[in-house]
C-alpha cells in the first residue's frame, strides 16, 4: 500500500508538472510551423492535457471509473467546485453573457449524455465527440468575427505569450519530452490506483469521479480565482466553458477512439445527469449576468453532492 501510494504522488507529479510544458511545446510547435495564432487560440481553448492522458491510459488499462472521472468528474471540478469558491470569494457581474456562448456547453453535455446512453462510448461515439469540436471551434470562430473575443483557457492561457521565445525545434523536443512524461505518469498513476482503490474499499468510479479527478484538477481552482480577484470574470467563465468543451468532445472523444469505454448504471444514473445539471444552473445563471455569493454556494453545494452521493447511488 506505501509503495502505491509513493508510485501515485510520483506518477501525479509528473503528469501535473509536464502538462503546461506538453501545451507549452505544442503551441511553440504549431506557430512554428505557420499555424494561425488564432486557430492555435481557439483550438486550445480549455485545453487539459493530464486529463486526457490519464483518461487515455484509464480506458487502455480497462479501468473505465477513471476514464469517466477525467472527462466528467474533473467538469465538475471546474464548472461546480472552482467556478463556485470563486463565487464564494469574489461575487462576479458580466459585461455580457451572449445566449450563444450558453448554449454551446449545454449541447455538448447533451450529446454526450445521448450517446452513453447505451452503456458504453465506442469508437463510433468517439468520432461524434471529436466532430463535435470540430464543429464548435467553427462555431466559435464564425461569432469571433461578430466580435466575440475568442482566447485560449486552461494550460494554454497560461503558456500561449511564452512561446514566442521557444525554438521551432525545442519546442518539438519539449514536445516529445512531456508527452513521454506525461504518459509514464499516467501509467504509474492508474497502475498504482488499484491497490489504493482496493484499500479504500472504493470502486474505480467512485475513486475515479472524485479523488483523482479533484487532485489532477485542483488547478482550475488557480485559474479561475485569481483572473476574478483581478477583475476579469470573464476569464473564470472562459475557463467553465472552454473546460466542458475540452473535457466533453474533444477529451472523451479521443478517449473512445483510442479504448472504447463502458459506462456503468452508477454513472447513467447519478454522476452524469448531476454534471449535466450543474451545467445548466451554470448557464442559468449566467443569463442573469452576475453570479452572486449564494450561487457561488448552490455550485459548491452541488459538487458536494456529486462526491458524497455517488457512493450510495
Amino acid at each position: 500500500m506505501i509503495l502505491s501510494i509513493v508510485f501515485f504522488v510520483i506518477g501525479l507529479g509528473l503528469v501535473i508538472s509536464f502538462a503546461e510544458r506538453l501545451v507549452k511545446g505544442a503551441l511553440g510547435t504549431s506557430l512554428g510551423f505557420g499555424v494561425s495564432p488564432f486557430l492555435v487560440s481557439v483550438i486550445f481553448i480549455g485545453f487539459d492535457p493530464e486529463n486526457l492522458v490519464v483518461g487515455a491510459v484509464g480506458a487502455l488499462e480497462g479501468v473505465a471509473g477513471i476514464a469517466l472521472g477525467s472527462i466528467i468528474g474533473a467538469a465538475m471540478v471546474a464548472v461546480a467546485l472552482a467556478f463556485g469558491i470563486t463565487a464564494l470569494c469574489v461575487p462576479m457581474t458580466f459585461g455580457q453573457a451572449p445566449k450563444q456562448v450558453l448554449a454551446v456547453p449545454i449541447l455538448a453535455g447533451l450529446l454526450l449524455g445521448l450517446l452513453c446512453l447505451d452503456g458504453q462510448l465506442s469508437r463510433r461515439d468517439g468520432a461524434v465527440l471529436l466532430l463535435g469540436f470540430v464543429l464548435a471551434i467553427f462555431y466559435l470562430l464564425r461569432l469571433s468575427k461578430r466580435g466575440l473575443d475568442i482566447s485560449p483557457t486552461g494550460e494554454g492561457a497560461e503558456t500561449f505569450k511564452e512561446t514566442e521565445a521557444i525554438g521551432k525545434w525545442r519546442s518539438v523536443g519539449l514536445l516529445v519530452l512531456s508527452l513521454v512524461a506525461i504518459v509514464v505518469g499516467s501509467e504509474m498513476l492508474v497502475a498504482s490506483s488499484g491497490t489504493i482503490i482496493a484499500s479504500l474499499g472504493l470502486s474505480d468510479t467512485v475513486f475515479g469521479m472524485t479523488i483523482l479527478a479533484l487532485l489532477v484538477s485542483i488547478e482550475e481552482l488557480a485559474r479561475e480565482l485569481p483572473a476574478a480577484l483581478q477583475g476579469r470574470p470573464e476569464i473564470s467563465f472562459g475557463n467553465v466553458v472552454g473546460s466542458i468543451l475540452a473535457f466533453f468532445l474533444c477529451n472523451a472523444g479521443i478517449i473512445a477512439v483510442v479504448q472504447p469505454v463502458p459506462v456503468s448504471d452508477q454513472v447513467l444514473r447519478f454522476y452524469l445527469p448531476l454534471c449535466l445539471l450543474t451545467i445548466i444552473v451554470v448557464s442559468l445563471l449566467m443569463l442573469r449576468k452576475q453570479i452572486p455569493r449564494w450561487a457561488g454556494a448552490v455550485l459548491v453545494g452541488l459538487y458536494v453532492l456529486f462526491v458524497a452521493g455517488g457512493s450510495i447511488a
